[in-house]
């Protein structure tokens, strides 16, 4: 089983910076692909940043819809079981409650699918406002 917890949201202003972290317990996050989704008030989840499992075959893939790319980075740190998802240049529509989920051995994708996930945490807030 495994168990994921996110952090470092929070409030910031128009063109600023923060990083989520995606930390897990209970099993090796290296088995298992990262999706960070976010849902803003009234709207359909989002995918928004995509990282493969490091399996041997696809290690390091990454994947960004349009909305975030050049402005979000999705890395892995196995050392400390945790994914995180740096955010710049954070827009006023990027307001949202931020969630990771697992999906044990995934691979390459161009779509980041809203369902199918084994391990989703249990998100927390971004605002961006001045």
């Amino acid at each position: 089983q495994l168990h994921l917890v996110e952090s470092g949201g929070g409030l910031v202003e128009p063109g600023g910076s923060l990083r989520l972290s995606c930390a897990a317990s209970g099993s090796t996050l290296d088995y298992y692909a990262i999706g960070w989704f976010r849902q803003a008030p009234g709207e359909e989840r989002e995918g928004i940043a995509y990282i493969s499992s490091n399996d041997g075959s696809n290690d390091g893939y990454t994947y960004y819809p349009d909305s975030v790319k050049g402005r979000f980075t999705i890395s892995r740190d196995s050392s400390k079981n945790t994914v995180y998802l740096q955010m710049n240049g954070l827009k006023p529509e990027d307001t949202a409650v931020y969630y990771c989920a697992a999906e044990l051995f995934g691979a390459k994708t161009t779509v980041i699918k809203l369902t199918g996930w084994n391990f989703w945490g249990q998100g927390t807030q971004v605002t961006v406002s001045s």
